[in-house]
């Protein structure tokens, strides 16, 4: 580390990005990684030529790529000169967990058993082969493949515009993980209440449902915000690993 900041590294898992053929969707991926993994840095200025140099794509995907981010608000445009990534800060996460807390336990009950069970049986295992978290390429996918998870538990509801919505929240939610994973080494709850999860899921029973996944969002708050207030590192404006 230096000054907060990820050093790039061969550990660090979009340290040389490949984009072929300027596929806007595989840059789009790209730029998110490095949102999550702080190699863009909260607060960072960017711009076409910034995107362009560090990532290897066209100026054209780069300025479509801006306006897709600030739409989704991880960019924020401060004028028509200045684009930088979304600050992450304490409001941010607090306010991340509130929309979570509200939306996707409701979501989750409106998939009920409707979800695929032999999908999420897969993902589950496939976290637990990620941990222990070894190193940013590790750390990067076990996020992403927690995303996937949960997202197949809200995909079924057949509600687009909420499961829109819970995309973004899962993608803002792997930022905020970030500084979890990095700083404790592992994930903020156990895969026990995923498991219980899973079973309550197969009940179909809404209420059931609601409480369950409200209580792991729940647990984990607590979890991050501990993390927060008891490292040193993140008293300042900008929780930076």
């Amino acid at each position: 580390m230096n000054g907060g900041k990820i050093i790039p590294s061969k550990d660090n898992p979009v340290t040389k990005p490949t984009i072929r053929n300027n596929d806007a969707e595989a840059a789009y991926e790209i730029i998110m990684d490095a949102i999550v993994t702080q190699r863009l840095t909260p607060s960072q200025k960017v711009s076409e030529n910034i995107f362009s140099d560090m990532f290897a794509i066209s100026r054209t995907i780069s300025r479509n790529l801006i306006e897709r981010l600030i739409a989704q608000r991880f960019l924020v445009s401060l004028s028509p000169r200045v684009t930088q990534v979304a600050p992450l800060t304490l409001l941010e996460i607090k306010q991340n967990f509130v929309l979570r807390k509200i939306f996707i336990p409701e979501i989750v009950s409106l998939a009920g058993a409707r979800v695929d069970f032999r999908k999420l049986t897969c993902l589950s295992e496939k976290i637990q082969k990620l941990l222990p978290i070894t190193d940013d390429r590790s750390a990067l996918r076990l996020l992403k493949a927690n995303k996937e998870l949960n997202l197949a538990f809200c995909d079924p509801s057949g509600y687009p515009l909420l499961c829109d919505w819970a995309h973004q929240l899962e993608n803002t939610a792997m930022r905020i993980y970030w500084l979890y994973v990095k700083t404790k080494k592992k994930f903020p709850y156990d895969m026990d209440q995923q498991n219980i999860l899973f079973e309550i899921m197969k009940s179909d029973e809404p209420e059931k449902i609601h409480k369950a996944v409200l209580d792991i969002i729940i647990r984990s708050e607590e979890r991050i915000l501990n993390a927060v207030f008891s490292h040193e590192q993140f008293y300042t404006q900008d929780l930076l690993v």
